[in-house]
């Protein structure tokens, strides 16, 4: 039984050795076995391993040490930003492996012509194989032995007892009949055992690239630092390594350059590309005080920057962090492909086994009987079943975060792709959070034009602190108004400000009774919903101001996606019903309820799951908290409050509802997918055994085959990238 621990510790592993999925699950197991071991998950497609442990009963180098024991290598990962790597990894022994294969594909090609002339000579055959197998294919044997060990079978158990089997009958019957005096070239199968290793082989370099280079989202993003940059040190420019700049550094950036670190423009203007964190496809114009993001590039101008944050410290840093964690884990629906791994193998050599025996005692020939079983191990490698989850999943959280969304990990994304009913807060997510002038009235015998009338207002509210008083100063401003300075200030709270201005006399601002007066009864509907400042001039009434929160640009396209999708939209909010009411009319949404708590949101939502949907809800403030941990997925506003983002399933870079529509899509295509490798892969395997078993595939057909599968996982994973919605 396995101690409750007080206390964990979480680190995360690069593993350096593995060739399938199998060997991911032969990790797991060995460290699960182990008492201090909390909990530990390996993703073969990212290579990591995340393990939770005691760190009163181990530490870091005890489970380095199991997993090297396990026949593997693995690397502590840390919270720093990892740097692009120019070595590229020596490949000689595939090369070697398919230059000896070229012979035997001759040979092969011939003898299906009817032409046996142009395989090599027996001794010719056997002097290559042996090479391979006892030189070349030490990896696989490696492996295999290391798997054995560690209690679980894989796919180099199968390749490895398949082609030796065939190496040692053909050696054997080469040797036999050579001795006896009979020619042997049609008793030797030297060319499967060779031509298997190679296919084998070029299948899992194949398979490799696409991981890394293909798949690889995180090396993509590696790509957008720059190697070099231009910083002001000794009173000049120069060109320095990225890892020698230091928080406060000057730096510049000119057109097609890419920025180095989160900072401030502090000279210079330009256009920046921040769509690799934003999604936003359209440059942003910087200038003196504007925040730059690393990894932006300049489009056009020239910029010098204040640094502020480096490396891991950045934004694009977390978000590449953020990704490797979300990428490294599993999803629900890849536990049906563990099960199905870790029975697979043991399975398929039974199923080998009584190939071999049953075609022996019906055709009484040992060699086809050899054959047959060979073809059923190496046809029935598992690769493609524990590539299927993982390979869409790197793929589709790299789509995802092209389009500016964080899943926190695959589990979120995969709850995305189910969900039926969404839920939106309205301030900060249907609509900017910024008030802004909707209306201004004045009255027929007004004295003051409506220019003066947003400048006395401006001079007055520029000392007061409310959010309705920043609007009105920032509209004067935007109007080119001059704000000049008032005297006698006071301000009532809750109510209003009253002040004296020259040549004017005492102005009042604030709500309709602190000024004296009601705001008649408008017809514009505007008026009914708005927050309402008026304005008196020595106790006479000059006007009015009807202030609302706008709606975001995209957030009615993004309804109208989400319903296009059946997907039903809702809104719940703690503003007034008749704001609510506004908002939803405006949109489109039928169902929108106001004046809610933050608890009467989280209850809303659990009586729409007992009714059986899957809520997604959408918020960004402190007040949404409740609510978003309550729905089955979640997605906070990257502007919003830290509770917010700490509570939700996924970040929204960019304030826009349309980036909630990317998600699920994505989501919901990435599920597909993962579903199309799973079928795709079983119906490989459910029709590969039997065809091998009755002898329909021989054993170089059936390698090429079994590498073709998992290449086939990993393209159909690609057609994610390419994702159109």
């Amino acid at each position: 039984m396995r101690v409750l621990m007080q206390q964990s510790k979480k680190i995360t592993l690069q593993i350096e050795g593995m060739t399938c999925q199998s060997c991911a699950n032969r990790i797991e197991k060995v460290l699960n076995k182990k008492a201090f071991v909390k909990e530990a998950s390996v993703n073969f497609a990212v290579e990591e391993a995340k393990v939770v442990f005691d760190p009163t009963q181990a530490n870091e180098a005890n489970i380095l040490e199991i997993i090297q024991k396990t026949g593997f290598k693995g690397i502590l990962k840390n919270d720093t930003l990892p740097v692009q790597k120019d070595e590229k990894k020596s490949h000689w022994r595939l090369w070697l492996l398919l230059l000896i294969n070229i012979p035997f594909l001759i040979g092969m090609v011939g003898m299906l012509m009817g032409n046996h002339n142009l395989m090599l000579p027996p001794i010719w055959q056997f002097v290559l194989a042996t090479i391979v197998q006892f030189g070349l294919s030490i990896p696989f044997y490696r492996a295999a032995i290391g798997s054995i060990r560690g209690g679980l079978a894989n796919m180099d158990v199968l390749v490895s007892s398949g082609t030796l089997t065939i190496y040692f009958y053909s050696a054997y019957m080469l040797f036999y009949h050579t001795s006896q005096g009979h020619n042997a070239l049609h008793h030797i199968y030297f060319e499967a055992a060779v031509m298997v290793i190679g296919f084998v082989s070029l299948g899992k370099f194949l398979e490799e690239r696409t991981k890394k280079h293909s798949l690889n989202s995180l090396e993509l993003l590696l790509r957008l630092t720059p190697k070099k940059v231009e910083i002001f040190r000794d009173e000049t420019w120069q060109n320095v390594p990225i890892n020698q700049i230091k928080v406060g550094d000057l730096l510049r950036a000119n057109q097609g350059e890419r920025i180095a670190a989160d900072g401030v423009v502090e000279q210079r203007k330009g256009w920046c590309d921040e769509s690799h964190l934003t999604g936003e496809s359209l440059p942003e114009m910087k200038q003196a005080g504007s925040a730059v993001l690393a990894g932006a590039i300049v489009t056009e101008g020239s910029l010098t920057y204040r640094a502020n944050q480096l490396g891991a410290q950045t934004l694009l840093g977390d978000m590449m962090k953020a990704l490797s964690e979300a990428q490294g884990t599993k999803a629900p629906i890849a536990r049906f492909a563990d099960k199905v791994a870790g029975i697979f193998v043991p399975v398929v050599l039974a199923i080998a086994l009584f190939t071999f025996v049953l075609t022996w005692w019906i055709s009484a020939e040992i060699k086809t009987a050899i054959i047959h079983s060979v073809a059923v191990l190496v046809i029935a490698c598992p690769c493609a079943l524990g590539l299927a989850t993982p390979a869409a999943i790197m793929a589709g959280m790299g789509k995802a975060v092209n389009r500016g969304i964080w899943f926190k990990d695959a589990a979120a994304m995969e709850q995305a792709a189910h969900i039926d009913t969404v839920v939106l807060d309205k301030t900060g997510t249907l609509t900017t959070g910024e008030l802004k002038i909707a209306a201004v009235w004045q009255p027929e015998s007004a004295v003051i034009s409506k220019e003066d009338l947003y400048q006395i207002s401006a001079t007055v509210e520029q000392y007061a602190t409310h959010p309705l008083a920043k609007a009105i100063v920032r509209e004067a401003l935007e109007k080119n108004l001059t704000i000049s300075t008032a005297l006698s200030v006071n301000t009532e709270i809750g109510a209003g400000i009253s002040a004296t201005l020259e040549g004017i006399g005492e102005v009042k601002v604030g709500s309709p009774e602190f000024c004296g007066f009601n705001v008649p009864v408008m017809l514009d509907q505007v008026w009914q919903i708005a927050s309402i400042v008026a304005v008196s001039v020595n106790g006479n009434i000059a006007g009015a101001f009807a202030l609302t929160d706008t709606l975001c640009e995209e957030s009615k396209i993004a309804i109208e996606r989400l319903k296009q999708h059946q997907i039903e939209v809702m809104i719940m909010s703690g503003d007034r019903q008749s704001v609510v009411d506004y908002v939803a009319q405006q949109l489109g949404i039928t169902q929108a309820w106001g004046k809610l708590s933050p608890r009467d949101k989280a209850t809303q939502i659990q009586t729409l799951q007992q009714q059986g949907k899957i809520v997604a809800m959408v918020g960004d403030g402190i007040n949404d908290a409740a609510a978003l941990a309550m729905a089955d997925v979640s997605f906070a506003m990257k502007s919003g409050s830290d509770v917010a983002l700490q509570t939700a399933s996924a970040t929204l870079m960019r304030h826009s509802v349309n980036q909630l529509a990317d998600g699920i899509l994505i989501a919901r295509a990435t599920l597909k997918n993962i579903k199309q490798n799973l079928f795709f892969a079983s119906v490989y395997n459910v029709l590969g055994i039997p065809l091998a078993a009755l002898g329909y595939l021989n054993p170089v057909i059936a390698g090429a085959a079994m590498a073709l599968s998992s290449i086939s996982v990993l393209t159909n994973a690609l057609r994610l990238k390419h994702l159109k919605y």
